[in-house]
């Protein structure tokens, strides 16, 4: 019962937000769970982060699939300053995604705190959910370095 009492906590922030991404969310989990489909709930916690990346990276390379941009647009966009410091953004937060799933993986308490803090960025500051992943590893990276310390 608790579950949905923070469920209806959580899609009323996302009204009072006028968050349509947190409330499509929290409204798929409250379904999903009122109707007992606990199983479902299971597979989207094991598997969602991957779903969530795929559908991006399909987002991503779509304008490839349309023609928008081909190889004559990447060569381009490689001379500019610009292209380049997005080039190595991107390797970067590859990189610290990395240790993100590493870290959701061997510490899943940790969770709890990260989607705190996305449901805050999302409701509150007009964030986009993509955050857990990189924050978790952006979390791990701290958390090695106060270790080495």
């Amino acid at each position: 019962m608790h579950e949905i009492i923070f469920l209806l906590l959580l899609l009323g922030i996302g009204l009072l937000a006028k968050n349509e991404s947190l409330m499509v969310a929290v409204a798929c989990l409250l379904v999903l769970k009122l109707v007992g489909l606990e199983k479902w709930l299971l597979l989207i916690q094991a598997k969602g982060i991957q779903w969530g990346v795929t559908i991006i990276t399909i987002a991503v390379l779509a304008p490839i699939a349309t023609g928008e941009i081909g190889f004559k647009q990447l060569i381009a966009s490689l001379q500019s300053v610009s292209a380049w410091v997005a080039l190595l953004s991107g390797v970067f937060v590859a990189l610290v995604a990395r240790g993100g799933i590493t870290l959701l993986s061997t510490d899943p308490h940790i969770t709890a705190a990260l989607v705190l803090g996305t449901i805050i960025a999302v409701s509150f500051f007009n964030g986009v959910a993509v955050g857990p992943l990189i924050g978790a590893g952006i979390a791990y990276m701290v958390i090695k370095v106060i270790e080495y310390l």
